[in-house]
Order: C-alpha cells, then structure tokens, then sequence
C-alpha cells in the first residue's frame, strides 16, 4: 500500500532528531510524516516528492530545480550556510528558516553570570582562595564595581541582545547599542540607547559581542579597539570569535588593559598549549553557553508548530527566515558538535 504522508528529508547534522525532538514530539512526527534519514546521497532521489527539509545540506541548483513540492528548509545546525542557491528559494516560495533563537536565553544567562564575576573577580578569587592567597573583605574589592546603575555597551542586538537586555533590566544600567542592521527607532522601543560603534567601545564598562560574523565585520574588533576602551573594561564575547581579532584580544588582556571573558575561539577545541588557557584576567568557556538540552528540545517544537502552519497553508512565524538582503553577507563557521 502506497505510504501517502508529507515527506520530510531528515539530515539534521550535526544534530540528530533524537536530541531535537522530545520522545514524544518525535513520535508524533513519525506518525504524521513519511521521514527519508541519511546524509547528502539521499536528496537526489527523494528531493521531487519532499515537502520539507530538516537540515541545511547542500542543495546546488541542479538539485533545488526538481523540489516541485519543496515548502522549507529548516536549518537546525543555527548558522544560515552558504551552501544552496537561496535566489531560486526566494523566486519559488522555498522557505529557508533557522531555530537558532533557542540559544538565546540560555547564552544571555551565562554572559550575565560571566560580566558579573568579571566585575567582582568571582572567578579569581575563588582561585586565589583555594591557593591559600585570598583577600578578605575591601582588600579584596580594590578593582571591584557594581553593575547596577553602571555603564553597558552591546555590539549587536538580534535575539541573543534582546535576551540578555531582558535578563540587565533589574541591573539599571544604561545600556548603548550599536547595531548597523537595526534603526535607531527600533532600539529606542527597547529602552536602550542607539549609539556609533566608538561610543560603544569608549563609554562602556561592560561590553557584550552578541553580533553575528558577516561580510563586513570579520575582525572588526582589533588592537586599535581594544585601546579606545576604557582602563579595566570587561569585555564579554557570546557570538562568534570571527568578529574579533583574538591575537590582539589577548595582548588587550595581556597589558592589562581590559578583562575578558569567552565563550567562542577561532579554534575549536582550543589547541591545548594555546596561550589564552594560562593568561590571567581571561575567563574561559568552551563554548557551551547555549548547548542545553531544553534548548535543543525547543528546536523540534519550533520546528512541528511552523509545519503545522505550512500545512494549513499559512506562513512559518515561529523560526527565523532568511532575508534576501543578508543571508548572503553571513560568514560564521559551522557548528562541528552539540
């Protein structure tokens, strides 16, 4: 008996279904759709009759031509690649969506938990401690301050920005953001202030990377940079370490100029005699922000809620869409591991 159900093709990596669905989420996909699972081989004799993709493999052309039936491409890995032609997606109606706002909150909470004990040198202090060389009371708080009532500084303000805005409410602080991509408008709703990337870099005790890589910022973040900042700023890096250029983040931190804290690395994993692993005022974090499995799981249910809206013949509304200005201007690199 012929199988009649929606097709999906299944190439999530470097997920898996099992880790972005929930059991039961995933039971109820299986039940409602016929699921074609394997790697890139699998798109050419299955890509006629799909009407969904989860994943972002490869899709040249030559293969996109023969998705008669194709409504979206759900990119599960987070990072619009460069890998498919998305001027044919846009010309025909070939949704191409990313669940990458899962990671949101969970990323913005770590960058608060970092900036504060950069502010307070939790971290340190800890380690000073347990070393047996602890400062006890004020002598402790020398370089000290409050994030309350302070000065913070945001490059970029996509999800991750207006997660972590969320979570700085209660701090007060007074929050600049520079954004290219955003009006000023836009960012004076939120309640911060829209200001130029120099205002960022020299008004701002605490500043936040939650900018994506793009064609037009790869290393923007430089020696010249890092010394337009304040003495004893906290630089806090959550997005991608494209934008940065982390030699001379490291000699920043190095001089003492400023404290850092990372949760991303030109290399991943970190070579084991890379320098940044025994500098002082660094704290590291290996790249494991967002990487929860309540996040991964809120993938799939992102992913079965804009389905169901497709299939009823509606737009996808929960998922990210690309947008035909500046999908082509994305530059991170791939995720390798969950």
């Amino acid at each position: 008996m012929a199988d009649n159900r929606t097709l999906i093709i299944s190439i999530p990596e470097p997920r898996s279904l099992e880790l972005i669905f929930t059991s039961e989420d995933e039971a109820r996909l299986r039940r409602d759709f016929r699921i074609v699972e394997g790697s890139d081989n699998i798109l050419e004799e299955n890509i006629a009759e799909a009407a969904f993709i989860i994943g972002q493999p490869p899709l040249p052309i030559h293969v996109l031509s023969r998705a008669k039936k194709l409504k979206a491409i759900f990119n599960v890995e987070t990072n619009f690649l460069d890998n498919m032609d998305y001027d044919f997606c846009f010309a025909h109606g070939i949704h191409v969506l990313t669940t990458g706002k899962v990671f949101a909150v969970p990323v913005a909470e770590i960058g608060l938990g970092l900036a504060l004990s950069l502010e307070r040198n939790i971290c340190g202090a800890d380690r000073d401690f347990r070393a047996g060389k602890e400062l006890w009371g004020g002598d402790g708080n020398v370089q000290a301050r409050l994030m309350s009532g302070g000065s913070v500084g945001f490059i970029g303000f996509g999800d991750l920005g207006k997660a972590l805005h969320r979570l700085l409410a209660g701090f007060r602080a007074r929050i600049r953001v520079f954004d290219p991509w955003l009006p000023p408008g836009l960012l004076q709703d939120f309640g911060v202030d829209p200001v130029s990337f120099d205002e960022v870099l020299t008004q701002s005790d605490v500043i936040f990377v939650v900018a994506s890589v793009t064609s037009d910022n790869g290393g923007f973040l430089g020696a010249a940079e890092f010394s337009k900042m304040r003495k004893g700023t906290s630089f806090v890096l959550l997005s991608r370490a494209g934008v940065v250029d982390f030699e001379a983040l490291i000699s920043a931190v190095k001089s003492g100029h400023i404290r850092a804290a990372s949760d991303v690395y030109p290399e991943e994993p970190l070579p084991a005699d890379h320098p940044v692993r025994a500098l002082e005022g660094f704290i590291l974090s290996a790249h494991r922000a967002g990487a929860l499995d309540v996040a991964f799981k809120q993938m799939g249910k992102m992913v079965l809620d804009d389905m169901d809206l497709m299939m009823r013949g509606l737009p996808p509304v929960i998922c990210r869409r690309a947008e035909r200005e500046t999908v082509r201007r994305m530059r991170s690199k791939p995720v390798s591991r969950n």
